[in-house]
């Protein structure tokens, strides 16, 4: 097992996270992963919404958040509003209902420039990464663990991985894009 499998694990969380990031920033269209940053105090304790309450997609425009618990209605409309969204919540004494708002060319834009700015902070978190594994193997090549030549191959076969890594964020970035950019 090479040094570079050690740390596969390390990538894909940094993938994942970028991943959970992406899946917030509004689209024009409804989708619950853009309530999944926001936490609600209930119970005493802070918990992610779809802990405290379904949330579906009732048109293409709005979602619905129904309590399991109607005590913690105004504890849930509360969040959404200091979670700073950009949306109203409409609270009927039942559910919550949010309605998005269409998106304007302009803000579109200012959502891709988003989306761009956390998908270059993920290629940093991922080039940390590759700093710390590439300091292991020049550190095991030291302790005489292995040659130089094999050095090299991890070296390399690191600098490959790498690669694949910011091309699966160029390819999400893209992906996300064509979203926000469709009217």
């Amino acid at each position: 097992m090479s040094i570079i499998d050690n740390h596969k694990e390390e990538f894909n969380k940094v993938i994942e996270h970028f991943k959970l990031e992406i899946g917030t920033l509004k689209t024009g269209r409804a989708n619950p992963a853009m309530l999944d940053m926001v936490r609600v105090e209930a119970y005493g304790a802070m918990s992610p919404i779809n802990q405290v309450a379904s949330v579906t997609v009732q048109d293409a425009r709005s979602l619905v958040i129904q309590p399991w618990d109607k005590s913690v209605l105004k504890d849930l409309e509360k969040a959404i509003v200091e979670a700073n969204l950009n949306v109203s919540p409409v609270n009927d004494g039942e559910r919550i209902r949010l309605n998005l708002p269409a998106l304007t060319e302009e803000t579109r834009k200012e959502v891709v420039k988003l989306l761009n700015q956390k998908a270059e902070e993920t290629k940093i978190a991922i080039r940390l990464e590759r700093d710390k594994i590439k300091e292991e193997i020049i550190e095991a090549e030291k302790n005489k663990e292995f040659g130089e030549d094999e050095k090299f191959g991890q070296l390399e076969a690191l600098d490959k991985k790498v690669g694949e890594f910011n091309d699966k964020i160029k390819e999400l970035v893209d992906k996300k894009e064509e979203e926000i950019m469709t009217v």
